[in-house]
């Protein structure tokens, strides 16, 4: 019998009394089989040959398409699982078993690019789970068919060259000055032109401005570095056959110092002696900040003002360093900034 043929059968019986001659009674019943399945049959894909489109903007992970064995027997003799067992996109492709439907789900493991590599061959098998050994001569329970998959081209936004950039910009420089320039390029194959912009959202991003065409980025303020030294600003790229796409990228733009701001006494000072002090008793120490970097500040020169009449009861010693001595009651300081070597 073949279950795959014929499930159930109705069989009526009769029996008769008086060895079944005429005049005998007779009494009847009907019972109704039904074959039990046994794994007999392997998989069959419908087809020996399928395709499928994917398009490049499919995300790893996600599902993208189905395939599906089919398998004449029933419950656990139809239950399959399906591999890859070769083809250019086995490491681009995974495929797992949906249980509840027998239908073999591919997944991507890996970005698509159009630009790169236009389509993907996989050789896929399906296999019976549990197989009865009565019936090993009808085998292998297993059949294969080999699924083409075409990558799908989709306009994506244009690309910069680099994830971020960092600028540098001399401050006090005048308006108009160049400080730097970001690439960005149409991924497609129609490589269609880029257009840039800042959006000046920010207060930041008021101080500079970008060439649509070239990407090159110029000031359009007076910059000071102590005031800001450091700039965050965002480029967006779009390009010119589809506005809409976007794109955005971060530039960080550090202000170089130049030497803009004179030293300065640290606080006011009011110096008070006693009158029986030593000769050469240190009587105050005058120190002085610069808001410049420190390549462009300390160390600082101390000397006294040679327009004002020199007083003989007290000197001023240069220690070198942040940190001067000075012997009056109250006098008038020049500070100049020494020279680097």
């Amino acid at each position: 019998m073949d279950r795959e043929a014929r499930e159930h059968y109705s069989v009526v019986i009769q029996a008769k009394d008086m060895a079944g001659q005429v005049g005998g009674l007779s009494g009847s019943t009907t019972v109704n089989i039904t074959l039990t399945d046994v794994n007999d049959n392997p998989p069959r894909f419908p087809q020996k040959h399928y395709q499928l489109y994917v398009p490049e903007s499919a995300q790893v992970g996600s599902a993208v398409g189905k395939i599906k064995a089919n398998d004449a027997d029933t419950g656990s003799n139809a239950e399959m699982t399906y591999s890859i067992t070769n083809g250019d996109g086995i490491g681009v492709f995974s495929i797992s078993t949906d249980k509840d439907t027998r239908e073999g789900i591919l997944s991507l493991k890996k970005p698509l690019n159009y630009e790169k590599k236009k389509s993907y061959t996989l050789n896929i098998e399906g296999a019976n789970t549990h197989l009865d050994f009565r019936f090993s001569h009808l085998g292998p329970f297993k059949d294969a068919t080999m699924l083409k998959i075409i990558v799908g081209d989709v306009d994506e936004p244009p690309l910069f060259s680099m994830p971020s950039y960092v600028m540098e910009v001399y401050e006090n420089a005048k308006i108009g000055t160049t400080v730097g320039t970001v690439l960005a390029q149409d991924p497609d194959s129609a490589n269609s032109l880029v257009r840039y912009f800042i959006n000046h959202s920010t207060e930041e991003e008021r101080f500079f401005n970008i060439d649509a065409n070239t990407g090159t980025i110029k000031t359009s303020k007076v910059l000071d570095r102590e005031e800001t030294p450091w700039y965050n600003i965002t480029v967006t790229a779009s390009e010119i056959d589809n506005p809409d796409l976007l794109s955005h990228v971060s530039v960080g733009i550090r202000v170089l110092d130049v030497n803009d701001n004179p030293p300065e006494l640290a606080r006011e000072y009011d110096i008070v002696v006693c009158e029986n002090a030593k000769p050469g008793e240190v009587i105050h120490t005058i120190t002085a900040t610069d808001k410049d970097d420190f390549a462009n500040g300390p160390r600082f020169n101390f000397f006294l003002d040679e327009r004002l009449p020199m007083n003989p009861n007290f000197t001023l010693k240069d220690n070198e360093g942040e940190h001067q001595y000075v012997f009056l009651i109250y006098v008038f300081l020049v500070l100049t900034e020494r020279a680097q070597a």
